[in-house]
């Protein structure tokens, strides 16, 4: 059978660039350890130009760029496990980077933070060799990632490492996918769930919350707050919109409920949105659905112009 289509091109290129080194930090045994991240950006014919030196695609001008943030309790996670799902932003004529961060068994908060931020502070620094906009820049993430993009919203002097120094780790906006705001309260509700013998822990210390602080167990309760965004809400964040399912078995809607409350309490009606999903558990497919896709790309065309 032979025959002829006429597809058109309105559908732009999508490329996916890995493996780029960002950072260099040490693990918690003070061992080096290199971070890296991937990028999936529409910039043009890529084998075109390796093979002929030249492209074909018109440039359609620098792209806002997403930052995603994976989850998976701030334990080991693939940076590009959610590489698919993200594909539709992209689509949208967002850049998508994934990022590695160091998980709870290589460093303790704030070490998670600071390597967000210095990814940040790379792609904005080799914005014009990446086409990207360094002036659009969104923090997003799920759960432990939502978490850490909420951190990334409060656009803080803080936790900035010296990697990239002369560029700034601030975010335009930020997206939190049900994250655990307030350790505080998820650390309490770990300890009401191990008085059950057969809860998968028993001490607090094992419990993704306590692997992320470290340190004396028995100050963990209290040392929870300086690690949790929702006490670092001001006016001057970055504008911000939660989802969360209202069937959630790990991290309660009533955190983001009230991470909202104080949002709006502190007079940031106006630039924060909450999204509740129904019938949504922990990371299951409703949260990524297209309808709610598209309300993510509303919210973010209208605070990220």
């Amino acid at each position: 059978m032979k025959y002829r289509i006429h597809p058109g091109n309105e559908r732009r290129t999508i490329n996916f660039i890995d493996n780029i080194c960002f950072s260099h930090v040490k693990d918690l045994d003070g061992a080096p350890l290199d971070l890296y991240l991937s990028l999936m950006v529409q910039n043009g014919n890529s084998e075109m130009r390796l093979a002929s030196g030249r492209d074909d695609e018109v440039s359609t001008g620098l792209q806002p760029l997403i930052v995603w943030i994976n989850g998976a309790g701030w334990r080991r996670c693939d940076k590009n496990l959610m590489s698919a799902e993200l594909e539709y932003f992209a689509e949208q004529g967002y850049a998508v980077a994934f990022i590695q961060y160091r998980h709870s068994g290589q460093g303790h908060f704030p070490a998670q933070l600071i390597d967000c931020k210095t990814a940040v502070r790379y792609l904005r620094s080799h914005a014009a060799m990446y086409g990207i906009d360094s002036d659009r820049i969104i923090a997003m993430g799920r759960s432990a990632g939502g978490h850490l993009a909420s951190w990334m919203a409060m656009n803080t002097d803080e936790f900035d490492s010296e990697e990239w120094a002369d560029t700034s780790s601030r975010v335009q906006a930020a997206v939190d996918f049900f994250g655990p705001v307030d350790i505080r309260q998820c650390n309490l509700v770990e300890i009401e769930k191990m008085k059950d013998p057969h809860h998968r822990w028993h001490r607090l210390e094992e419990t993704h919350g306590g692997a992320l602080l470290g340190g004396d167990p028995d100050t963990m309760i209290d040392r929870s707050d300086a690690a949790s965004p929702i006490h670092a809400i001001h006016k001057n964040m970055a504008p911000i919109m939660i989802l969360h399912g209202d069937q959630d078995p790990l991290v309660p809607l009533a955190i983001s409920e009230d991470f909202y409350d104080r949002l709006v309490a502190a007079g940031l009606e106006n630039q924060s949105e909450l999204c509740v999903v129904e019938n949504g558990g922990h990371g299951t497919r409703e949260l990524f659905q297209v309808e709610v896709k598209e309300r993510v790309v509303s919210f973010l065309r209208k605070h990220v112009k």
